[in-house]
């Protein structure tokens, strides 16, 4: 699922003295990239941060951030960010990044109680491990598919070949919708992606609000056809909730989104998932003897190369985080490669570790505003690393990896050539 409204109008100024230039820092390609070494360093001089010009903190302790989750004085809802989007200023100096959040917001990830519970309600036994491991033969046989067009003994790109299109084809399936719309989908997932960033430029502001509207007038017109033969399944559950007045139809619409885009976070553990196997052949070794560790081995990915950089929330009352004061109204973002690797929770966190046990990651988030779709994005990342390691007894980079550099929340890579071999 998206992370959420981050961006502001215009970047602020480091606080001088402070010696640590978040906004430069958090969109450097160098970074997103590699962030580990600079954000050990930072985190060894305290597990939370203020930046001074802005008033944004940044959290990068794994105990800090697990407190923050938790703590009822902490929210999702950004309209509450006193110096964000939702400021009459914000409103006539960039109205489209104003249009976009609004059209945005109401859905359950940027909810806070009781509506969060309210619309989560909906959905959650439905995609829960249980139900989810039914979707294991579909997903297998999808997984199937794309293996079978991949070539052999040449160079192809991973991402494109194979990590972009599961985790969308599982999505349809999902909420029904026909294979003809795949590019399309691709299409609008590629301009929405960007709303979790911390800066969009006005062009991808523009992009993105044209995508969702798009998007959400295909989604409604989606569950009026589906209205008279609905199903058992999560279409099902949208046009009910609709229909008893549990959602509304902004409220309906704008939660189908979050959940069919939400494969964008699969898509980026695929891809560091295998470029950190093959960077850790002893590992990967192990991996192929004992199979039955892809599960550990997933969650391990999930640590050590996270596929989102920020997980946020908002003061909805001055809430005290340590020895730190975040005043109502504030947004406090936490930095996800940092807490992943924080050593105050784990062992040799910059060993890679397929088999570690216990693995405390926080790549889904915490609290009641925990990932609604992480056990499936888990399966899907399971079966799919699976399938393509059963397939390919070879697998060898043959190039150098492109990481996203036009986007700072979802760090995965642009293309992972490799070289396969029965």
């Amino acid at each position: 699922m998206s992370q959420s409204e981050t961006q502001d109008a215009n970047p602020p100024i480091p606080t001088p003295g402070a010696g640590i230039d978040w906004w430069t820092m958090l969109t450097d390609p160098a970074f997103l990239a590699s962030p580990h070494a600079e954000l050990k360093r930072i985190r060894e001089l305290g597990p939370v941060h203020r930046d001074g010009a802005f008033g944004v903190y940044f959290v990068l302790g794994h105990g800090e951030f697990r407190q923050m989750a938790m703590a009822p004085e902490m929210g999702r809802d950004t309209r509450l960010w006193s110096n964000g989007w939702n400021t009459p200023e914000n409103k006539q100096r960039d109205p489209v990044s104003f249009d976009l959040f609004s059209e945005f917001q109401r859905q359950m990830v940027n909810a806070n109680p009781p509506d969060h519970r309210r619309m989560r309600d909906v959905y959650e036994k439905a995609l829960r491990p249980a139900q989810m491991a039914q979707l294991q033969p579909m997903i297998e046989a999808e997984c199937r598919r794309l293996l079978d067009e991949l070539p052999v003994d040449s160079p192809v790109d991973f991402m494109t070949a194979f990590a972009n299109h599961l985790p969308l084809r599982v999505s349809r399936n999902l909420f029904e919708i026909s294979p003809d719309m795949d590019p399309q989908m691709a299409q609008w997932n590629a301009a929405l992606v960007k709303i979790g960033d911390i800066m969009m430029s006005p062009d991808q502001k523009q992009e993105a609000l044209a995508a969702l509207r798009e998007y959400k007038a295909f989604l409604r017109d989606h569950l009026e056809a589906r209205r008279g033969n609905p199903g058992e399944g999560l279409i099902a559950l949208a046009l009910a909730a609709l229909d008893d007045g549990t959602m509304d139809e902004e409220e309906t619409l704008n939660n189908l989104l979050g959940l069919v885009t939400g494969n964008e976070n699969t898509v980026t553990v695929l891809g560091n998932g295998l470029l950190t196997l093959l960077r850790h052949p002893a590992e990967l070794a192990r991996l192929r003897a004992d199979p039955d560790l892809v599960k550990s081995a997933i969650e391990e990915v999930l640590r050590y190369e996270p596929s989102i950089n920020f997980i946020l929330r908002v003061a909805i009352k001055d809430y005290q985080l340590g020895d730190v004061l975040i005043p109502a109204g504030a947004l406090a973002i936490g930095l996800v490669a940092a807490i992943n690797r924080d050593p105050a929770r784990f062992d040799e966190p910059e060993v890679f570790d397929i088999a570690r046990q216990p693995n405390a990651q926080f790549i889904f988030g915490g609290g009641p505003h925990v990932c609604i779709g992480a056990s499936l994005a888990r399966l899907e990342a399971q079966v799919g690393l699976s399938a393509m390691l059963e397939r390919f007894p070879r697998i060898e980079l043959a190039g150098e990896p492109v990481w996203w550099a036009d986007r700072t929340n979802q760090r995965g890579l642009q293309s992972l050539p490799v070289r396969l071999g029965r």
